[in-house]
């Protein structure tokens, strides 16, 4: 295929633009098969740091390490050529200090080949997303209920469920959209706050648990196929490939346990010589 004929991958600049456009589709890859079907359809492909419980069979995302997130991120990248993939920073790696965030975000692109990384946190993020974007480093915000801080918040809980909290949380979503953040992920929120916080930013918002109202949706794939069989309550399963693996893999066991083993036929017609 010439050069000219390939599709541009998408950048964060046209993520930025599609504010208040067609909705966006985003959905989480962790490796190279599924990066490949996702890209057909996505203009974001997010290498989350979910794949701590869904690859690993970790709790929480927090035990996820730079290289989990490295690696994964390098098949998704290299098995995708028109969406954006962003890549998740995990817990540790960039909290510290605007430096660590951005030696960590620094070499997570370099790495991967991604085109932005993603990470958690509001108002107290604000000045590391600057540090990061004055320095080349496209961002993806992530406000509402963060699981990296799952520690702090108790759980996985909604937040915003009082309008007492909604103050924080849209100062939060404002104080990163200022900061230089091409998108926002905002998760587990009621309708209305993010109706408010969608009409106050001027970049596109993504959602996940936040209602049709933000400028897109991700949900992470596993769930929504109905593999992980402890998806969320807002997440809408669209497969249900656990079913079909378990009959595809009891088929096979049957077949071995009465000697009839698939693609060994061939093997059969060979005669001794």
């Amino acid at each position: 295929m010439s050069s000219q004929n390939r599709t541009a991958r998408l950048t964060s600049l046209d993520i930025r633009g599609r504010k208040g456009g067609e909705p966006l589709v985003a959905l989480t890859a962790y490796t190279a098969p599924m990066a490949r079907i996702v890209d057909e359809v996505a203009e974001i492909t997010l290498v989350g740091d979910s794949l701590g419980m869904v690859v690993y069979g970790l709790d929480s995302t927090v035990p996820v390490t730079l290289e989990m997130m490295s690696l994964h991120g390098q098949a998704v990248t290299r098995a995708t050529t028109r969406s954006l993939v962003v890549i998740d920073m995990p817990f540790g790696s960039y909290e510290e200090s605007r430096e660590q965030a951005f030696r960590n975000a620094a070499r997570l692109l370099k790495e991967t080949g991604a085109g932005a990384v993603k990470l958690e946190g509001g108002s107290r993020m604000a000045e590391t997303v600057r540090f990061l974007v004055e320095r080349g480093v496209p961002v993806m915000g992530h406000v509402g209920l963060t699981p990296q801080a799952v520690n702090t918040l108790g759980g996985y809980k909604a937040q915003g469920r009082s309008k007492a909290e909604w103050p924080a949380i849209i100062a939060d979503a404002e104080e990163i959209a200022s900061a230089g953040a091409f998108s926002l992920v905002i998760e587990a929120v009621a309708e209305p706050l993010a109706t408010e916080i969608t009409n106050r930013i001027a970049i596109p918002t993504i959602g996940i648990g936040a209602s049709a109202v933000c400028d897109g949706q991700i949900l992470v794939l596993d769930d929504m196929l109905g593999l992980t069989g402890r998806a969320p309550k807002f997440v809408k399963t669209y497969g249900s490939l656990a079913d079909d693996v378990r009959k595809a893999v009891t088929d096979y066991a049957e077949d071995v346990r009465s000697r009839q083993f698939p693609g060994e036929q061939h093997v059969y017609a060979l005669k001794a010589e």
